[in-house]
């Protein structure tokens, strides 16, 4: 039978079997220290927030603001996963007997997705719960009402936008109605239309149920109307500010954003401008069509040139993920062509198989030679770097001086060059504290950060950043773009770079005077996505 989803917002009400009453939560003096990790996360952390507040938390990367809503959702783990100093309480009892009473809601869409149906997902949780099974499809259609989501109960999940699937991440959570919603830069990754919309259906949650918010934002330009409180978190521990907005970021703008802080009306610094124009294009396409199991954006003409940035900007669903991934030669063109220059493509070894980088070798044509898909991944390494939009779906190693590592080695680079180059990264990308620490410990910005890095390492002459400058704060944002600036210009013997970016971050590209290349959503049921310069 299928199921709908109502589009009567007024019709939310959570007075019903289960309804939650705004949680309070307080940290006393709290620290969390990883167990791989020398250093604490976060510590000397004191605060009180009342049921119902809203709360927009701030901190520089890596000031331990998402090891914090993690421990007020009670899912860091036990003694074997770190140690923990002074306690957070929900409601006087503590975080981890309290599991239920808050929503934790993260940056990725994707990796909150657990079914395969957008009713069974947003059931899920409440299954856990023990919720009885008459209560929970009514909880899933309100719930659904709640954040706007107007799509068919049974509507597929892989389906959805990028801005839907957070959405009916918040659903999830709503669903089981907590006290409290912890919400994780649950934007990172969405244009600028998913942002409103998923802002928009945080404001309708709490609206109807009065829950307490806790929200964790580097771009708060959208978050400032519907909080009432900011809290930041010092880097070497603590609340370094508490207050109202006005009071917290009017009073002491210039000192936070000095720390890193975004605070709106205060730009980080830009790089200079080009030194010099474009030269020839490393890598074209014509009438290419991309796609994995279907196509999903094409036909497309670009040119990612030396000595410039290629903006590659669109709505999410676009296509502009896998139109990255195939420049970069990690997924074959459904149609068309990807050609690489011959400056390039020179000494470049094909895979073994088409489509498949096997073990074995084989003859070539000129056509394979300059496809990017059909090199090795050695022939890539040093030719096309690439950094995809989720840190975790390239991290290979336990150590971050490991990870940096990978590349120079499998280059076969002698000792004395792989560390000069490893140190060299680690102190310019802010990592040489975390050097040892496992990469999955990292903050989003330092995972972020340490992906970037790696594909430094390789030193390529063609670089493909997916969202390079998510979860970073404004200082560690401006550090990156001037790496990526001085890599355009020209800073080693490969001279000036080619580079396309990937990014809902208008900042970004035009700090780097980037060239926009636009993909549009289709404009016809079943079309193509469509392409703008």
């Amino acid at each position: 039978m299928r199921r709908g989803a109502r589009s009567d917002h007024a019709r939310l009400t959570v007075t019903g079997p289960g309804a939650s009453r705004p949680a309070v939560l307080e940290a006393r003096d709290w620290g969390w220290r990883y167990a791989t990790r020398r250093a604490w996360a976060v510590r000397d952390t004191t605060f009180r927030i009342e049921a119902g507040e809203r709360v927009l938390l701030l901190g520089a990367s890596g000031s331990g603001k998402s090891t914090l809503l993690q421990g007020l959702a009670g899912v860091l783990g036990g003694a074997d996963e770190g140690e923990q100093l002074g306690t957070l309480h929900i409601d006087g009892r503590p975080a981890a007997a309290a599991r239920g009473r808050t929503g934790l809601v993260l940056q990725d869409p994707d990796s909150q997705t657990i079914l395969a149906r957008v009713g069974d997902d947003v059931a899920f949780g409440c299954e856990n719960l023990g919720v009885p099974r008459d209560d929970i499809w009514p909880r899933v259609r309100e719930a659904l009402d709640a954040v706007g989501l107007e799509v068919a109960l049974d509507r597929g999940t892989s389906a959805l936008s990028g801005g839907q699937k957070q959405r009916l991440a918040l659903a999830g959570v709503v669903a089981m109605r907590p006290g409290a919603l912890l919400l994780d830069e649950p934007t990172a990754n969405l244009d600028p239309r998913g942002v409103t919309e998923v802002r928009d259906a945080v404001a309708r949650v709490l609206d109807a149920t009065g829950a307490t918010l806790v929200v964790i934002e580097h771009r708060i330009g959208a978050w400032l109307p519907l909080v009432d409180r900011v809290v930041v978190l010092g880097e070497g521990g603590g609340v370094v500010a508490d207050g109202t907005p006005a009071a917290v970021l009017e009073a002491r703008g210039p000192e936070l954003a000095a720390a890193g802080v975004w605070v709106p009306g205060i730009r980080p610094p830009f790089p200079a401008p080009p030194v010099a124009t474009p030269g020839a294009a490393l890598v074209r396409t014509e009438a290419l069509v991309v796609g994995r199991d279907r196509p999903a954006a094409g036909p497309i003409d670009l040119e990612v040139r030396a000595g410039e940035v290629l903006g590659v900007v669109g709505p999410n669903g676009a296509g502009k993920s896998t139109l990255g991934l195939t420049l970069a030669g990690l997924l074959p063109a459904r149609a068309g062509t990807v050609t690489a220059a011959p400056e390039l493509a020179a000494g470049a070894a094909i895979a073994g198989s088409r489509w498949g980088r096997g073990r074995g070798r084989r003859r070539a044509g000129a056509a394979d030679r300059a496809d990017p898909a059909a090199w090795t991944s050695t022939a890539l390494l040093t030719r096309i770097g690439a950094v995809l939009q989720e840190p975790e779906h390239q991290i290979l190693r336990t150590t971050v001086r490991h990870e940096l590592e990978v590349g120079p080695r499998a280059l076969g680079l002698p000792e004395p060059e792989i560390a000069a180059r490893v140190d060299d990264l680690l102190g310019r990308l802010r990592l040489d504290r975390l050097a040892a620490a496992n990469p999955y410990t990292l903050s989003g910005g330092e995972k972020r950060r340490l992906t970037v890095a790696a594909v430094l390492a390789a030193r390529p002459r063609v670089m493909v950043l997916d969202e390079p400058t998510f979860g970073q704060d404004a200082r560690t944002w401006a550090e990156l773009v001037a790496i990526i600036a001085a890599l355009r210009d020209g800073v080693d013997d490969r001279g000036p770079l080619a580079i396309a970016a990937i990014t809902h971050d208008a900042a970004v590209l035009d700090a780097l005077a980037a060239r926009r290349f636009e993909l549009r959503t289709p404009t016809a049921p079943g079309g193509l996505r469509g392409v703008r310069r």
